[in-house]
C-alpha cells in the first residue's frame, strides 16, 4: 500500500510502505503541489494495493491505472464554511442538517463551522469566493436548490451556479463543494432527496 501525505508546507510525496521505491505523482520530483493558502494538518490519500505491475512502456503509455482514495483522519484544526441559499429553504434547511450531522459524525467542533446565508444559488459562488479568500477556512460547502417549475430562468440559475462554484474553488485555491440540488419539480426531491 501507499500512501501520499500532504503537510502543512504545501507539498506531498507518494511513497510505498515497503519503502522500496518513491516514485512521483507530478513531474520527476515526487510532489504534488497544493494551494498554500491555508495551513492544514496532514491529509492522508490511501492507494489500494492490488500487486499489478504500474510503470510506463516505451511509447509513453500506462500499464495500469492506480486509484487514490482520500480521509480525512484527523479534523482538530480545520474549519469549514456553508453558503446556503435561503430560497428553496424547506429543502437547503434539511440539507444543512444533514451538512451539519455529518461533520459531527466526523467530529468537527461546531465552533469551527461557519454558516452564511445567501438569497439563492446564483448568489452561492460570490460568496463562496470571498470566504475562500480569506485564507480561514479548508473548504467550502454550497448548498442550494434549483427547481425547474414553470420558470424560464432555471437553466441559467443552474448553470452559473455550477460554474460559478468551479470558479470559486479555482481562483482561491479552497475546495468548494457543489451541494445545489437541480430538480424538474419538487416531487422529484421529495422522493429523491428529502426522506
Amino acid at each position: 500500500m501507499a500512501s501520499i501525505t500532504a503537510v502543512a508546507t504545501g507539498t506531498c510525496s507518494l511513497q510505498r510502505a515497503n519503502y522500496v521505491s518513491h516514485q512521483s505523482l507530478v513531474g520527476a520530483r515526487g510532489t504534488l503541489h497544493f494551494s498554500n493558502s491555508v495551513s492544514s494538518p496532514a491529509l492522508f490519500l490511501q492507494v489500494p494495493n492490488n500487486n499489478n505491475k504500474i510503470g510506463r512502456r516505451n511509447d509513453g503509455s500506462v500499464t495500469a491505472v492506480r486509484h487514490l482514495v482520500g480521509s480525512v483522519t484527523k479534523t482538530e484544526g480545520l474549519r469549514f464554511a456553508i453558503v446556503v441559499a435561503r430560497f428553496n429553504e424547506v429543502v437547503t434547511r434539511l440539507l444543512l442538517e444533514g451538512a451539519l450531522e455529518t461533520f459531527r459524525r466526523y467530529s468537527v467542533r461546531e465552533e469551527d463551522i461557519d454558516v452564511v446565508w445567501v438569497p439563492g444559488s446564483f448568489e452561492i459562488p460570490v460568496v463562496a469566493d470571498r470566504l475562500g479568500k480569506l485564507s480561514k477556512y479548508n473548504a467550502v460547502l454550497c448548498i442550494g436548490a434549483v427547481i425547474r417549475g414553470d420558470t424560464s430562468h432555471y437553466d441559467a440559475v443552474a448553470n452559473s451556479a455550477a460554474s460559478g462554484v468551479l470558479s470559486a474553488g479555482l481562483s482561491s485555491g479552497v475546495p468548494c463543494v457543489f451541494g445545489v440540488l437541480t430538480t424538474e419539480d419538487m416531487d422529484q426531491v421529495k422522493l429523491n432527496y428529502v426522506h
